[in-house]
């Protein structure tokens, strides 16, 4: 049972730099009143002191944030409110984790100037996968920045010349509608399927850079199709949307891989577009390839979603009806 508030011993938090502390309380002392919402404690402020009072684990873990932000913010990295809400996720289920680890870690830094960091503990270990291995499947649902954290990375590696292109995949499956009815030609028609690949690329590059190295062929962004037949070497590739790749797609894909390249293969498990039947070549490849030296298996949970808040409560209020679902299914056995 937890103990009443007003009965709570009091934990006092000095913190030195005046500068860094406004950064770390917020405008209107709103990083704080996140916290308080967030954690259920109540901070009260005065000049550079916190006294921080509530339940006493609910309090240590309110102590332990704010004196680590204020650490990360002294190195010039900035705190913006989903980052307080992930430091919060992050410490709440890993007592080990020191946050500097993770949000230090820029892995690129976007033509606006923003730090791209990884903002989760599985995001952190998936980072240090692809410098690790040559080739990293990612598995988890949507918004935990598979796809995102991949193309920084090679955006990364070609910049500094460690790789010659980055190739950008994803099979082009027609969920509900006909390609045959769209307008244009093959390119123009799936087109719409790799819009979202353009759109991560040019929130990292600005136009005029991507649309040069687009034209180039520096970077390539094509479906799934058009891998055949190809080697490649000296690249980067990524396999985006692969839970809709089927068993003979995937192993086409693995094999392109050549000399001094590596391959990040992401997808969703739980949102396969195949037609009934299909087995999905992500699926089978983590029950063939998962014992392999040299190939990764990264996973991801509704945990390590960085879009809105509530994308969090969606995907277990759906996994919560397959599960109800499966059960069911079971007992009418």
């Amino acid at each position: 049972m937890k103990a009443k508030v007003e009965d709570a011993p009091v934990v006092r938090l000095h913190l030195e730099d005046p500068e860094i502390v406004k950064l770390l309380f917020g405008e209107n002392d709103g990083n704080l009143k996140l916290i308080e919402k967030s954690i259920g404690v109540q901070i009260h402020a005065r000049g550079n002191t916190l006294a921080l009072s509530g339940d006493l684990v609910d309090v240590q873990l309110a102590e332990r944030l704010l004196s680590e932000l204020y650490e990360i913010l002294r190195k010039g990295h900035p705190i913006y409110p989903n980052d307080i809400l992930s430091a919060i996720r992050i410490l709440s289920g890993n007592n080990s984790v020191k946050l500097k680890d993770i949000f230090l870690d820029t892995v690129y830094i976007s033509s606006k100037r923003r730090l791209i960091t990884p903002k989760s503990l599985a995001q952190k270990l998936y980072i240090d996968a692809i410098r690790s291995y040559d080739i990293v499947f990612s598995i988890g649902p949507a918004g935990t920045g598979k796809t995102y954290l991949a193309m920084a990375m090679g955006v990364a590696a070609l910049t500094k010349k460690e790789l010659h292109r980055i190739i950008l995949t994803r099979p082009a499956v027609e969920a509900g509608e006909k390609l045959g009815f769209l307008p244009g030609d093959m390119l123009e028609k799936v087109n719409p399927y790799l819009r979202p690949l353009y759109d991560a690329l040019h929130d990292m590059m600005d136009f005029e850079t991507a649309s040069r190295l687009l034209e180039k062929g520096v970077i390539e962004v094509a479906p799934l199709a058009f891998m055949r037949g190809r080697t490649l070497n000296d690249s980067f590739v990524i396999l985006d949307e692969a839970q809709n790749t089927t068993s003979e797609q995937m192993k086409m894909f693995l094999t392109r891989l050549g000399y001094s390249s590596k391959a990040v293969i992401t997808g969703d498990i739980t949102q396969i577009d195949l037609p009934t039947g299909k087995i999905s070549g992500l699926v089978e490849a983590r029950e063939i390839l998962s014992s392999i030296e040299g190939i990764h298996f990264s996973y991801f949970t509704e945990v390590d979603v960085v879009r809105h808040p509530l994308v969090q409560d969606i995907i277990r209020a759906y996994e919560g009806q397959a599960q109800r679902k499966n059960s069911s299914e079971r007992v009418g056995k």
